[in-house]
């Protein structure tokens, strides 16, 4: 399968629970959101696309002054939505849907521009697997992307489309920042998280 891929960066979560948004939690002094776009640009993913809600955009803008930002007005209804979003900005951009998709969540950081390489080279739809752990990114062919957009925003993508587990290195995929706890316990594996990026 392999080739060139376009990706999907979700950053929408109200962050209700953490009480501060997920996309600009810091590793290393880089915002979640830039470290995920970073990711995807270094595989050769290309347009990206970040799905945010409207308070959120602006800071945004100024943490990746040349992404293609699209704005949800009804994040709450869940990632299909944002996802929705995400591909029709895409189509806007390249006349068409694209041949892959990466989809990246900001709240799930640990992954890296090799795991991304490991599913473009691979084809969709797929998810990242390591070990017992499954989870983002995840990618999709374009028959998976049509029937993300013919569906209901609030269905769960897992009713949508089966995503084959592809194995690859990513210790810290089980990673997923959605309280306080999970920051505290990014902060203990940051200084071996940001060894890993740099494989």
């Amino acid at each position: 399968m392999g080739g060139h891929s376009a990706a999907v960066i979700l950053a929408a979560g109200s962050s209700t629970r953490l009480g501060q948004p997920k996309a600009l939690i810091e590793i290393g002094g880089k915002p979640l959101v830039v470290l995920s776009y970073e990711h995807l640009s270094k595989a050769g993913c290309s347009p990206i696309v970040i799905v945010t809600r409207q308070e959120l955009a602006v800071d945004l803008m100024l943490a990746l002054p040349d992404a293609n930002i699209a704005i949800n007005a009804d994040p709450e209804r869940g990632r299909t939505g944002s996802l929705q979003h995400g591909l029709m900005a895409l189509m806007s951009d390249l006349g068409r849907l694209p041949r892959h998709v990466v989809m990246a969540p900001v709240d799930r950081p640990g992954w890296s521009s090799s795991v991304v390489l490991d599913l473009v080279n691979h084809g969709g739809p797929a998810g990242a697997r390591h070990g017992a752990s499954r989870g983002h990114p995840i990618i999709f062919d374009t028959a998976s992307m049509e029937a993300v957009l013919a569906s209901h925003p609030d269905t769960p993508l897992r009713d949508i489309v089966s995503f084959v587990p592809v194995d690859v290195h990513a210790p810290y995929l089980h990673l997923n920042i959605d309280t306080q706890e999970d920051v505290l316990l990014l902060r203990e594996h940051e200084p071996d998280l940001l060894a890993y990026f740099l494989q």
